[in-house]
């Protein structure tokens, strides 16, 4: 038994013990995180407060957790051998058609960042906001004669995840076969019985997992933020909707709800499920249903899909929006719900503005995650400083991930200005080079610049210490956010 005497003594040895960890993990840090500030955030706060931290960092602080990144790798190695024997990427006529184009030798690096190739003759509509996004996704599910491949961040068991839990059980009992992909940490509280009742209708259903060892069950850094539907190999879905309620706008108080999809068709369509199949591999070993038709249409934009994720190579997520800036000779247009960029993309911003590029990024006004909107608006204020025109959308939360670049080229996708998106999510992104498709763009950003109030110089002055103070520390830990 302890004694009196041997309690203080035990809690000596423990507080050294956690103290002696936390060095050796603020040294990990240092040789492991990928940015210089991550490492900087981590290393000081494990050095001088193990006990807040030093369990956080073990969970989520790794940002290269090798034997996932390997055993992610592996898997998909596999599965494109496997789709080597299908046959698959038919696309030499559309891939040599968009690289003989003045519109792909534009982009420069942009074409070159992604796995799969640009490609001409697909069609591309936009959707804006939530109703028109389901709408239009539901009547593609509705129409579904073979295959639906399905894959969220967030699902929800509320009205709007209801119907799509409906409508997949009819496709599925009539005979559709059905791959529904989501996240295991977006969707922590989707309930059994709504997942139980789908498999039992026919639904193939699984979570996206951090596979790779025991160890790697507790790695929650890395997450699937990707939004996927295909329908039939023909119709395709992709953006920044999840499924709830709240993304059509009928939960405040963030409602109503800014966000924009797009719907695909044409050769493109084959990338998303691609993308899919990559994902579902991962998660279950085995590989999707894959669909082509006959042929393609013999006209359209080029269109490039382009995920990144923190099994890649390089940081592509990172790349793609310094490049796009680095690209810009007239005009960069950036919407996202967060503002933490790394100095690289900091630095594209600011050499974009000394070129004479209209720099614009519009971001919410109301916070879903106050130290992200802390640490978002130092960073907006410090782009203001530098000759950017930051917005804030006031009607309600802006969620939509879009970029214009220019008067031709627009990349729209689930990836977000922050480290998460650049360096520990998987994301995916459709860069389309197309005129008519970017002035459509450009009107719906124009109409959400009309609804939004544009900073100035006084707004930074107007911020209290105590709010400065607040959004600095905010800024210290966003590296680690």
């Amino acid at each position: 038994m302890l004694t009196d005497f041997g309690i203080p003594h035990l809690f000596t040895y423990l507080i050294a013990a956690i103290h002696a960890l936390g060095v050796l993990a603020a040294i990990h840090a240092v040789f492991t995180v990928r940015t210089a500030q991550g490492a900087i955030a981590w290393a000081v706060s494990l050095f001088f407060m193990p006990y807040l931290t030093l369990l956080p960092y073990l969970v989520f602080g790794r940002s290269r957790f090798d034997a996932y990144i390997k055993a992610r790798r592996l898997a998909d190695q596999e599965m494109h051998r496997a789709m080597a024997q299908l046959n698959w990427r038919p696309w030499v006529e559309e891939a040599l058609t968009a690289s003989e184009s003045k519109a792909f030798r534009r982009l420069r690096a942009l074409p070159r960042l992604g796995q799969m190739p640009c490609l001409a003759n697909n069609q591309v509509r936009l959707l804006i906001d939530g109703e028109a996004t389901f709408a239009a996704i539901f009547a593609a599910l509705a129409e579904a004669r073979q295959v639906i491949l399905l894959q969220f961040f967030i699902v929800r068991d509320d009205a709007l995840g209801r119907r799509l839990h409906a409508l997949l059980l009819d496709r599925a009992r009539a005979g559709v076969r059905v791959y529904f992909l989501y996240d295991g940490i977006g969707s922590h509280a989707l309930p059994r019985p709504y997942i139980d009742s789908l498999r039992v209708a026919g639904v193939q259903i699984h979570a996206f997992p951090t596979r790779g060892g025991l160890l790697n069950r507790f790695q929650l850094n890395f997450r699937n933020h990707r939004k996927i539907v295909v329908v039939d190999g023909e119709r395709g879905f992709l953006g920044g909707h999840n499924v709830g309620d709240a993304y059509l706008g009928l939960q405040p108080p963030l409602a109503p709800w800014r966000d924009t999809h797009v719907e695909v068709r044409g050769p493109v369509v084959a990338c998303l499920q691609e993308s899919f199949a990559e994902d579902w591999f991962w998660a279950t070993r085995q590989m999707p249903p894959l669909l082509l038709p006959a042929a393609y249409p013999g006209s359209g934009m080029l269109c490039q899909v382009i995920t990144s994720g923190p099994a890649d190579a390089q940081e592509t997520g990172s790349l793609l929006f310094v490049e796009a800036i680095h690209a810009a000779r007239e005009r960069i247009w950036i919407t996202s719900p967060y503002f933490v960029p790394d100095e690289a993309l900091f630095s594209a911003l600011r050499l974009a503005v000394l070129r004479g590029v209209d720099v614009r990024i519009l971001l919410p006004a109301r916070p879903d995650h106050r130290v992200v909107y802390a640490a978002s608006s130092l960073y907006a204020f410090e782009a203001l400083r530098a000759g950017v025109r930051v917005f804030r959308y006031l009607p309600g939360f802006l969620h939509q991930k879009v970029m214009l670049i220019d008067r031709g080229a627009c990349a729209i996708g689930s990836a977000n200005l922050d480290n998460r998106s650049f360096r520990l999510n998987f994301e995916i992104t459709l860069l389309t080079v197309d005129d008519e498709f970017a002035a459509q763009v450009a009107q719906m950003l124009e109409e959400d610049f009309a609804r939004s109030r544009e900073l100035a110089s006084a707004d930074r002055r107007k911020v209290h210490r105590l709010q400065q103070l607040a959004m600095r520390v905010a800024r210290l830990i966003s590296p680690i956010l």
